[in-house]
């Protein structure tokens, strides 16, 4: 299905998001390439940036540029990306397990944290973790784009 306008689109499938592989973020990091492959991540979105996204590639055991160039040549499925990555990376159970623990143990710096917090008008000072502030922020980011 062709994307009917240039509209940017936020990203909004959160980085403790699996597919059938169990790897928390792919799904994340596929939806970024293919958007920014067709031109529609928002500006301030990193096509594969150097947190979660390379922290995923490398746990995985792939090669960043070969995982980006693969989505944006095959212009892949999420099914098919998960497929290559098995094919192309390491994606055993025990991988896969402490994949996922760096990611969900993963706490934003605590001025880091404060600041998006209060960007998004959050009270709880004691949610400091990266997936679910990554995950609030583009809420926040979508809100605000639907609501100019």
């Amino acid at each position: 299905m062709a994307v009917a306008s240039h509209t940017k689109i936020t990203p909004t499938i959160s980085s403790g998001t699996a597919g059938p592989l169990g790897a928390v973020h792919l799904p994340r990091l596929w939806t970024k390439l293919t958007l920014a492959s067709a031109g529609l991540l928002p500006e301030g979105y990193d096509e594969c940036g150097p947190g979660f996204d390379a922290l995923t590639i490398s746990n995985l055991g792939l090669n960043k540029d070969e995982v980006i160039t693969y989505v944006r040549t095959r212009k892949p499925t999420y099914v098919e990306f998960e497929e290559w990555v098995r094919t192309k990376g390491k994606t055993d159970p025990e991988t896969i397990k402490k994949h996922n623990a760096a990611v969900h143990g993963y706490h934003h710096a605590d001025d880091k944290a404060a600041h998006m917090r209060q960007d998004m008008g959050l009270p709880h000072q004691h949610v400091k973790d990266a997936v679910t502030l990554n995950m609030l922020e583009d809420l926040h980011e979508l809100h605000q784009t639907v609501t100019k």
